[in-house]
């Protein structure tokens, strides 16, 4: 049998590298910010406090808050996994919650591709989170704005 068993079930694109993933994520986040930064926003990395996003984001010129849920995959990435303190976070704000999602390749973030209702339901009581699949995601989503 070829590779370790534990990756036989892992969705495709996700590293075994833990420092590789983090970095992925860092990439991310800073890709985010900056794109809320150039609409004129104020955004703050508040992913420490397991909130079901990221980023807190104030739209400056509407007065309210956007609640921004990161998810960074490297390019060849097939699905993202979100979880069930995200989604029911995503269903909770439904105009406010954005999940952004940035490619990354050679160690350079792409622009956030940010989707809007992806969620279309709860998920049920035993599941944890829900694997979607990046490119019917990016489907749906837009430029930040």
């Amino acid at each position: 049998m070829n590779g370790p068993s534990a990756q036989q079930g892992a969705p495709l694109g996700f590293s075994d590298d833990p420092a590789s993933r983090a970095e992925v994520e860092r990439l991310a986040m800073e890709s985010v910010i900056a794109a809320e930064r150039a609409l004129g926003n104020e955004p703050r990395d508040v992913s420490a406090e397991k909130k079901g996003w990221d980023v807190e984001s104030r739209d400056l010129r509407a007065g309210h808050l956007r609640f921004i849920e990161v998810k960074g995959r490297h390019a060849d990435a097939r699905d993202v996994i979100i979880t069930k303190n995200e989604i029911l976070a995503s269903l909770n704000s439904p105009d406010a919650f954005i999940l952004a999602l940035v490619r990354v390749t050679a160690g350079l973030a792409h622009q956030p591709a940010y989707v809007r209702r992806f969620a279309q339901r709860e998920p049920g009581f035993a599941e944890t989170a829900v694997v979607f699949n990046l490119e019917d995601l990016m489907s749906f989503a837009t430029p930040p704005g």
